[in-house]
């Protein structure tokens, strides 16, 4: 296969696969952490209005779709990339960050979460998941 379509494959495929991870949690956070009384998340108006009745035990879930989420993402595009392994799963991990940012500008949730949340789900995350999966690997 083409290395630089390869490549591009293997951003695609973070993404993808650590979206698909990110929602998996997310959709176990009520399931796990039951939602505060009279919480609405199931649009972002609703969302954005319940926001103010979560406690710190609400933020796990999330935070974890994110982390876990870039985690692997990052761990896919190094693994499937052809060179510069390190370098896409980084540029997942940007993505995932950009998407991050874009979360704390359009939900009001307490700094410290979005703090601890860009600091450090998403840039260590795709480090972390580059590793791992270039561990082993000759094209790093």
């Amino acid at each position: 296969m083409n290395p630089i379509f390869r490549n591009i494959l293997a951003v695609i495929a973070g993404l993808v696969l650590g979206s698909a991870v990110n929602m998996l949690f997310i959709s176990l956070n009520g399931r796990v952490i039951t939602l505060p009384e009279g919480a609405d998340v199931s649009t972002m108006e609703g969302l954005k209005e319940s926001m103010s009745l979560f406690e710190p035990k609400h933020f796990i879930f999330p935070f974890l779709a994110h982390a876990i989420g870039t985690l692997i993402g990052a761990y896919f595009a190094a693994k499937i990339a052809a060179t510069r392994k390190m370098m896409f799963a980084m540029i997942v991990g940007i993505g995932f960050l950009i998407g991050g940012i874009i979360n704390v500008i359009n939900l009001p949730a307490p700094a410290w979460f979005s703090t601890l949340d860009l600091i450090a789900a998403y840039i260590p995350m795709g480090w972390l998941g580059g590793r791992l999966g270039t561990k082993h690997s000759k094209k790093n």
